[in-house]
């Protein structure tokens, strides 16, 4: 799955991927472009135990891509 949050403000963002994140079973992964690191959705995930790993783009913004 993917979701592209560009130029959305916060707390949407970090809401739309939480959202995301509940349709996942073991295995899956959820990719999300946004315009900034998400800094409060890392502890989210990390507390959840999602694993994740942040690319910069070139444009700026950051893609994450979230496993379960």
């Amino acid at each position: 799955m993917k979701l592209d949050n560009r130029g959305l403000e916060p707390p949407n963002p970090m809401m739309r991927t939480l959202r995301a994140l509940e349709t996942l079973v073991v295995g899956d992964t959820l990719e999300i472009i946004n315009d900034r690191r998400p800094m409060f959705l890392y502890e989210q995930l990390d507390e959840l135990g999602f694993k994740h790993r942040t690319e910069p783009n070139e444009d700026g913004s950051f893609t994450i891509k979230i496993t379960k």
